[in-house]
């Protein structure tokens, strides 16, 4: 461990103290020496004490599989009370939220289980996400819904502006609107509760891709008035690979209905099936973690990094920022427009290869850049680094 990363340990005073699984994400995950690794916002690095919680459960379900998996087993309890944390931290009943295995798979429930006939339409951005807009484009070619797509263009950091172009986009076959909670591309922090009231003042359902937010930023499903909300629990809440969450809120019952729910709401049951218990207990430890540091002080850390970073690739030659400047509408991702002649997938790999620094190829669309995510395991000297290594790449 750094001294500069210690340093920002003992920072954390009390609340690093009550959550070390977050606070020593890094050299608890055992990340190779002098890696750099800004790419959160796609895998966050899973902490040694939430992979223990994982192995703890599982070795006690394998004590005794049946008697422990299910009705009052050790393994279906703890995979409970991690629903438990779970909807705590977004705000919501536990009954109201669905464990899943990511945002990908939370977003096609909503699409397959939302009532669209043919020629009927979803509202959503261009610049979703490809697991967010999947579902859509599958209910697209096998029932002949409609998707409008509203442009959110890079550099673009109008929250009205993109407010009033979806409200201008609304027709009469409209049924529901789906926009990410924070733009995957740019960081942008949509709108969303603005977008969610318009969506109920017209009679429409309101889907959100939180992939990029619940763990960064503070989430309140009710504050937000979505219908449905979607997210990941490994990226920025560090969770074990392979979990995530849906809320569906009660006054969407009848019009989104996940057909795991059919038997009841319980993580096991007879529609539900058996899931992954040992990893739902993990991302209850890592939601535990969150919220013994505090969402809020996580947000602050972030933010921190994250706008050091903007200013530093700011200056570099040739670099167009792609993200929101600092202020309201940044969040953790930073993204930045290569020039033209410059492919993001072949200049990555050189950053990885001669700079140990591990980012996110933006590959053409819907830009041509690279995106970096710190999470609070970083510290400023490693956004520096990556300066540099962006500015040497670029002169050479």
């Amino acid at each position: 461990m750094t001294a500069t990363r210690r340093a920002f340990i003992v920072g954390m005073g009390a609340a690093a103290a009550a959550a070390p699984a977050l606070a020593r994400a890094q050299s608890a995950t055992g990340f190779s020496p002098g890696l750099i690794y800004l790419n959160t916002g796609s895998l966050g690095p899973t902490p040694q004490p939430v992979l223990d919680r994982v192995m703890q459960v599982w070795r006690t379900l394998e004590e005794n599989p049946v008697v422990n998996g299910y009705n009052d087993g050790a393994g279906l309890v703890a995979a409970e009370a991690a629903r438990a944390e779970v909807a705590a931290l977004i705000g919501s009943a536990t009954d109201n939220v669905l464990i899943t295995g990511g945002t990908t798979r939370a977003m096609n429930i909503v699409a397959g289980s939302v009532r669209l006939a043919r020629g009927e339409a979803v509202l959503t951005t261009d610049q979703e996400h490809h697991g967010g807009g999947a579902g859509w484009a599958w209910r697209a070619r096998r029932d002949g819904v409609r998707i409008d797509r509203v442009p959110v263009p890079p550099e673009e950091n109008d929250g009205a502006a993109i407010l009033a172009r979806i409200a201008a986009a609304i027709r009469p076959e409209t049924r529901v609107i789906s926009v990410s909670h924070v733009l995957f591309s740019t960081g942008l922090r949509m709108p969303v509760a603005e977008i969610c009231a318009l969506a109920r003042s017209r009679g429409l359902l309101s889907a959100i891709d939180g992939a990029q937010a619940v763990g960064m930023v503070p989430v309140d499903v009710g504050a937000i008035g979505c219908h449905a909300y979607a997210a990941s629990g490994h990226k920025w809440l560090m969770g074990p690979k392979g979990t995530g969450l849906l809320y569906v809120s009660p006054d969407a019952s009848g019009r989104i209905e996940p057909i795991e729910w059919e038997l009841g709401h319980g993580y096991v049951s007879e529609s539900a099936g058996f899931g992954p218990e040992p990893l739902v207990a993990g991302l209850g430890a890592a939601v535990e973690a969150v919220r013994a540091v505090g969402i809020a002080e996580v947000e602050r850390r972030v933010l921190a990094l994250r706008n050091h970073a903007w200013r530093a690739f700011s200056a570099l030659p040739n670099v167009r920022m792609a993200s929101p400047p600092p202020g309201p509408l940044a969040s953790g991702l930073v993204s930045i427009r290569l020039p033209a002649a410059v492919e993001a997938r072949p200049f990555l790999r050189r950053l990885r290869e001669r700079h140990n620094l591990v980012a996110r190829a933006i590959p053409g669309e819907p830009f041509n850049g690279l995106r970096f995510s710190p999470h609070i395991f970083n510290t400023m000297a490693e956004i520096d680094a990556a300066a540099a290594g962006l500015r040497a790449e670029l002169a050479g």
